[in-house]
């Protein structure tokens, strides 16, 4: 849906207010092993605001361009 690896999920929404930790990072098979419940809410939340963000950094490149 995103389209970035799940690392990169975990990383984005650890912090989110919302987004249950569900264990504690511990090791597995010599790597980090985290487990986070997201609730959709949350998951549009962020959708919104990198939508938002992507249109606002189009602009500022002037890819965009506004219509009077």
């Amino acid at each position: 849906m995103l389209d970035v690896s799940r690392d990169t999920i975990r990383r984005m929404f650890a912090e989110e207010p919302g987004v249950v930790n569900v264990g504690a990072q511990r090791r597995h098979a010599s790597r980090p092993y985290r487990i986070l419940r997201i609730p959709r809410s949350v998951l549009e939340r962020v959708l919104a605001a990198r939508a938002v963000k992507g249109i606002t950094s189009a602009q500022n490149d002037g890819e965009l361009k506004q219509s009077e």
